[in-house]
C-alpha cells in the first residue's frame, strides 16, 4: 500500500532544516534570485534590502535571547555600538583584515552583553530591562567621554574603511549586497541549528518555567549568560556589518529607541521563530521606507501657511505614530507574528481544498 505525505520516524528528521524536496528546491531558487537580484534592482532596492539584512542579524540574537530563552533586553542597539567601533578600530589602527576583525567585534559584543547580563539571575521582566537599558547609556557615554582621540566622539566620528577580502575591496552597493546577504545567511543558519541543540532546548525550558528547568538540573545562571552572549555576539557582528556600510560612526547612531524598534520586530515576526525575525526586520524596514517616501507627497498637501510651522513636527512623528500603530494592530488581530500567519497560509495551501 502506498502512502501519502511526509512522515517523521526519527527526531532529527523533526527538527531538520530542510524536510522535504520541495524544501531544499525552494531554497535553491531563493538563493538564485539573490544572486541575480542586483542585476535588475536599483541602488535603491539594494540599499534597502541591505538594510534589512543586518537588522535581520541584530533581531536574530534578540529573537534568541526574548523569543527563546525569555529574557530582554533594551540594549541591543548598544552592543551594536560594540561591534562597530570594534571592528573600525581594529582596522584602522590594529591593521587587522576584515575576516578577523568581524569575529572579534562579534566577540566585543558577546563580552559586553555578558557584563550587562549578569543581573538576570536576580531580576526579571521589567527589572531586568531597566538593567539592561543602563547600557544604552552607559556604552554611548564611554564611546564619547573616555578617549575621544581615538573613538572620534560625537564629531567628527570615526571614518570605517569598505571591507576588503582576499584583494578585493567591497565599496558599491551591490557589492556590499553579496557580502553582507552572505554573512546573513550564514547567521540565519547557525540560529536555527542553535535552537535545535541541547542549548536550546535549555533556552526553551527556562522560558517555560525556570524554576522547573533548574529542577530537571539546568544551570539557570550559564544558560542565562549564554543567551545574553549570543544575542549581543549577533549585535556586534551587525553592527560591524552596519559601520562598513555607512563608512561612518557617530554614537548618535546608536540610540535607545532602535533598541525599542528592534524589540518591536521581534513582536511582529513573532516569538519564538527564528524566520520571524527576519519577517519583523523586513515588515518595520519597509514600513520605515515607506513613511520617507510618502512624508514628501504629504507635506504638499498641507496648506502653504504651515510649510515652514509645523509640518517638520508632524513628519517628525509620522514614523513613530506608524510603529506604534502597527505594533498596537498585530497584537490585536495576529499577536503570533507574521511567522505564524505565513505557516498557517502554506498549510490552507498544502491542505486544499480541505483547508477549512
Amino acid at each position: 500500500m502506498k502512502l501519502f505525505g511526509t512522515f517523521d520516524v526519527r527526531y532529527t528528521q523533526c527538527t531538520a532544516i530542510f524536510r522535504t524536496l520541495t524544501h531544499k528546491i525552494t531554497f535553491v531558487v531563493f538563493l538564485l534570485v539573490l544572486c541575480f537580484l542586483p542585476l535588475i534592482a536599483g541602488e535603491q532596492l539594494l540599499s534597502l534590502l541591505t538594510h534589512i539584512a543586518i537588522t535581520s542579524i541584530t533581531v536574530l540574537g534578540l529573537m534568541i535571547l526574548v523569543g527563546y530563552a525569555g529574557q530582554i533586553s533594551l540594549g541591543q542597539s548598544a552592543f551594536m555600538a560594540v561591534g562597530a567601533y570594534a571592528s573600525g578600530l581594529l582596522i584602522t589602527l590594529c591593521g587587522f583584515p576584515f575576516l578577523l576583525a568581524l569575529p572579534c567585534a562579534g566577540l566585543a559584543g558577546g563580552l559586553a552583553g555578558l557584563i550587562f547580563g549578569i543581573p538576570s539571575l536576580r531580576l526579571k521582566g521589567f527589572y531586568l530591562a531597566m538593567a539592561t537599558l543602563a547600557a544604552s547609556f552607559i556604552i554611548p557615554w564611554l564611546i564619547v567621554w573616555v578617549r575621544p582621540d581615538i573613538t572620534g566622539g560625537v564629531y567628527p566620528g570615526l571614518t570605517v574603511p569598505p571591507p576588503v577580502i582576499f584583494g578585493f575591496t567591497f565599496n558599491t552597493e551591490t557589492s556590499m549586497f553579496y557580502l553582507v546577504i552572505t554573512i546573513t545567511l550564514i547567521m540565519i543558519y547557525l540560529a536555527k541549528n542553535i535552537t535545535r541543540t541541547r542549548i536550546g532546548r535549555a533556552f526553551v525550558a527556562i522560558r517555560d518555567n525556570d524554576l522547573a528547568a533548574e529542577v530537571l538540573g539546568i544551570n539557570i545562571f550559564k544558560y542565562k549568560l549564554m543567551a545574553f552572549f549570543i544575542c549581543s555576539v549577533y549585535a556586534g557582528i551587525s553592527g560591524a556589518l552596519w559601520g562598513h556600510w555607512q563608512r561612518a560612526l557617530n554614537p548618535e547612531h546608536f540610540t535607545l529607541m532602535d533598541s525599542v524598534w528592534y524589540l518591536g520586530m521581534v513582536v511582529v515576526g513573532g516569538l519564538g521563530s527564528i524566520m520571524g525575525a527576519v519577517f519583523g526586520a523586513a515588515f518595520i524596514r519597509i514600513l520605515e521606507y515607506f513613511v520617507t517616501a510618502v512624508a514628501p507627497i504629504l507635506e504638499g498637501w498641507l496648506p502653504e501657511g504651515l510649510a515652514g510651522g509645523y509640518a517638520i513636527y508632524i513628519f517628525v512623528g509620522l514614523g513613530a505614530l506608524t510603529f506604534g500603530m502597527s505594533m498596537i494592530l498585530f497584537l490585536i488581530f495576529q499577536p503570533r507574528g507574521i511567522n505564524h500567519a505565513w505557516r498557517v497560509f502554506l498549510a490552507s495551501l498544502r491542505l486544499h481544498p480541505f483547508s477549512d
